[in-house]
């Protein structure tokens, strides 16, 4: 057998495929719950031990765990080099005066009665137009944050605000990875995707809507103060060069990402033009530029809210999340090769005697997935793969199963703090758990959008509503159930 292949080694028991995921959760709770220190690396690091030991007693070698932890964070690679990028870009774009403009513009533009839902409305339009949750969470969503900040509006909101728009976006833009990913792993129309995805999205977003709109403007009203909007305003003025030219790293990043260009190119091309342009307009000097875009912008403005706003960025503002990513990621992908994760969705799919059941199923699975793995992408690969040929033995569409691992996938990402969605909503809006202080992580419930929709997903496969049955064509195609012993 040549070292790069996979042991035929048949799918482990539940009971044994548990235990790493148990024992795992239960560092984790410990880790943050009982000690108080919202540091996941090591209990998932522990996990990754875990797994491999598992592996080992059904016969993989450590070569085989490896290549598994390996295969994904390959995949991955990608977003962890955009996380790494989008630090440089803060950097930047807060010495250029990029992200200082913005938040000027929206406090002149933007009611604090009404921030809220203004912001929720801003990213999704945004993230439709350019297919990119990630890309919007780390240019609009950073502005609004300074933009809520000044208005009084605590971050948490903000943040849920900014995931809910973003990855709203995300979810039915036919230019996001997610929403390309999701059909071809289930066999599905891109464009049928998306408009089965509308009965369970568009009560999510209303309800939303809605409810930031109420709270904006209670928040606001309490919060925010004429006069200290006054004094970031001036201080602003007082320190950066704004105009037209401050727009222009934004405007060409959208306009890349507008004409499909990769992330990291897009991502890139704004990090140089934002030293570029604090070099120019700002008085920065070439090594200037260097140590923001690695060591993030620093400011002392004289004004300790201006200065707590304006100070943060960089590769290194990164390195607690990229390192996360890579713990969690690793620990998921010897899972996937262990095959552990299969046995558990193999038991499941035993179990299931109807529809409503199975896609419930579907969606819980993805959500598992999401919060024990840390990746997106498996979250939606490996429902995927598992519950197609139960969709085709009972008749029902696969356009069921698209809609709910992209519920349970896409949108339920940024909600895991140590998922790949998670770690990079709270590095790039700067959200922080120093000191044992867990209040910023209070975006993951008021991120209404995300959580509702699976939710709803749900509440229609116990009613019965909008559960589509296959079209002939696509029974057609039907593939057969695994026989017992090979789900076994």
């Amino acid at each position: 057998m040549k070292d790069d292949a996979v042991p035929d080694i048949p799918v482990p028991s539940l009971p044994l495929a548990l235990i790493p995921i148990v024992l795992t959760i239960g560092l984790l709770g410990m880790q943050i719950f009982y000690y108080d220190d919202f540091t996941p690396h090591i209990p998932l690091a522990i996990g990754f031990a875990i797994t491999a030991l598992v592996g080992w007693l059904q016969g993989y070698r450590w070569q085989d765990i490896e290549a598994g932890a390996f295969k994904v964070l390959h995949v991955a690679m990608p977003s962890i080099g955009t996380l790494i990028i989008v630090g440089m870009l803060v950097g930047t774009w807060l010495a250029s005066g990029t992200v200082p403009m913005l938040i000027s513009l929206g406090l002149e533009l933007i009611d604090p009665s009404w921030f809220l839902a203004a912001a929720m409305l801003m990213c999704s339009m945004v993230s439709l137009s350019i297919g990119s949750s990630w890309t919007t969470v780390g240019t609009v969503g950073l502005a609004l944050i300074g933009i809520g900040d000044a208005f009084g509006v605590p971050i948490y909101w903000t943040a849920g605000a900014v995931v809910s728009g973003a990855f709203f976006g995300d979810k039915i833009s036919p230019l996001s990875d997610t929403t390309n990913l999701t059909p071809a792993v289930t066999e599905t129309n891109i464009f049928e995707h998306i408009r089965y995805m509308m009965p369970a999205t568009v009560p999510a977003m209303l309800i939303a809507l809605a409810i930031y709109w109420v709270v904006g403007g209670a928040e606001a009203g309490v919060g925010h103060s004429l006069e200290r909007i006054d004094l970031i305003k001036q201080g602003l003025a007082d320190n950066f060069e704004m105009g037209i030219w401050q727009l222009l790293p934004l405007v060409v990043v959208i306009g890349l990402a507008c004409f499909k260009v990769a992330p990291i190119p897009a991502l890139f091309t704004g990090v140089m033009l934002g030293g570029g342009v604090a070099i120019l307009t700002q008085g920065a000097s070439l090594h200037d530029a260097l140590t923001f875009a690695h060591g993030g912008y620093s400011i002392a403005s004289g004004s300790e809210t201006l200065d707590s706003l304006l100070n943060r960025g960089g590769v290194t503002s990164m390195t607690w999340v990229v390192t996360l990513m890579m713990f969690a990621l690793a620990f998921g992908g010897a899972l996937e090769r262990t095959r552990c994760l299969e046995a558990i969705v193999g038991t499941i799919m035993k179990r299931l005697k109807s529809f409503r059941g199975l896609q419930t199923s579907a969606i819980l699975t993805s959500i598992t997935t999401n919060v024990v793995s840390g990746d997106v992408y498996l979250s939606i690969a490996l429902p995927g793969r598992m519950y197609k040929p139960a969709y085709d033995q009972m008749g029902y569409s696969r356009l069921n199963l698209a809609r709910a691992i992209e519920e349970g996938g896409t949108l339920v990402s940024p909600l895991v703090p140590w998922n790949a969605g998670g770690a990079f909503v709270m590095g790039a809006l700067g959200l922080t758990v120093a000191g044992g202080d867990f209040s910023q992580l209070l975006y993951i419930p008021l991120a209404f959008a995300c959580w509702l929709s699976p939710v709803i997903g749900i509440l229609y496969a116990q009613l019965g509503w909008f559960s589509w049955r296959a079209e002939p064509e696509e029974a057609a195609d039907a593939q057969p159930m695994p026989a017992a012993e090979e789900r076994e």
